[in-house]
């Protein structure tokens, strides 16, 4: 936290992830501020406290020449690494205080007429937080990643994120369905006038009534309801997509809708302890190596 004229200014929150059989640590700090190097300084001798070896930082700023000059004058301080993102560098974002006539106007013609279709065949889109409903999340979950060969965090940390979110009155279950089926599950939460959609689950039945583009409309509406001004859409691929990425899909969709394609300043890791943090950049390495052939063998 730092603190100005008795006020504070910047507050950090950041976990410590013990390192499996290791006494030591990883500091995580998500989706915050660029730090200042006062606030940078304070928050090194926490981790030196907590025996961390790094402190990962992605920040929620968009890339421009004062960013980038904020980070460089850190670096000038610091030991920065280039560590592997856990957030994507790119989003969508949507200026959703425009008119649903303006917002329907400004996308891709065929993200329309799936939007039509789906109204036409009769898919229904409806607000579910209860129990039941986020067993159906979970099991669409394990559905899309293993159709879509990647990871995904486990259920007990699906289940304590939802938890939270719920009870705070910020997190919303939304879903769609068609002849009495679910066919997309969709996690949205709201937060200082911005929608943002973090997780989302598709079946791989139906697929031609083309429920998700109507769900991301209504998810649309529903932001709108609530006064949001902004819709997050919560990771993309860059300006040049590779169409053989797993994320292609997930970008081609979300592009239809109009949106910004936004970069954020991007992943650094305040490194606190260098032999500690060469030696698990190695051992990351290594697990990823593993996790890609095993998602090979997935298909």
């Amino acid at each position: 936290m730092e603190i100005v004229d008795g006020e504070a200014k910047e507050v950090y929150q950041i976990t410590w992830h013990k390192l499996p059989k290791l006494n030591m640590y990883i500091g995580y700090c998500p989706k915050s501020t660029i730090p200042s190097p006062e606030t940078m300084e304070a928050i090194k001798n926490e981790a030196l406290k907590n025996k961390a070896i790094l402190v990962k930082f992605e920040p929620n700023e968009e890339l421009t020449e004062k960013t980038i000059k904020r980070i460089e004058t850190l670096k000038n301080t610091y030991d920065f690494g280039q560590g592997k993102a856990l957030f994507t560098k790119y989003t969508f974002q949507l200026d959703i205080s425009k008119s649903e006539e303006e917002l329907l106007k400004n996308m891709h013609q065929k993200t329309r007429y799936n939007i039509r279709l789906a109204e036409k065949k009769g898919v229904k889109i409806l607000e579910d937080n209860s129990g039941e409903a986020f067993e159906e999340y979970w099991r669409l979950t394990e559905e899309t990643t293993k159709r879509q060969r990647f990871y995904a965090h486990t259920k007990k940390y699906h289940r304590k994120m939802w938890q939270a979110m719920t009870s705070s009155g910020m997190g919303h279950l939304l879903k769609a369905t068609y002849r009495d089926e679910t066919l997309a599950t969709w996690i949205l939460f709201v937060l200082n006038g911005i929608l943002y959609y973090p997780y989302g689950a598709s079946s791989n039945k139906y697929r031609e009534v083309m429920a998700s583009n109507l769900m991301m409309w209504e998810a649309i509406r529903f932001g709108k309801k609530h006064s949001c001004k902004l819709f997050d859409m919560w990771g993309s691929l860059g300006p040049e997509p590779d169409g053989g990425d797993p994320w292609f899909g997930f970008h081609k969709f979300k592009q239809g809708y109009g949106g910004d394609l936004t970069e954020f300043v991007g992943t650094y890791d305040l490194v606190i302890n260098p032999v500690g943090y060469h030696i698990y950049n190695l051992a990351e390495k290594i697990r990823w190596s593993v996790l890609k052939i095993v998602a090979f063998f997935r298909k």
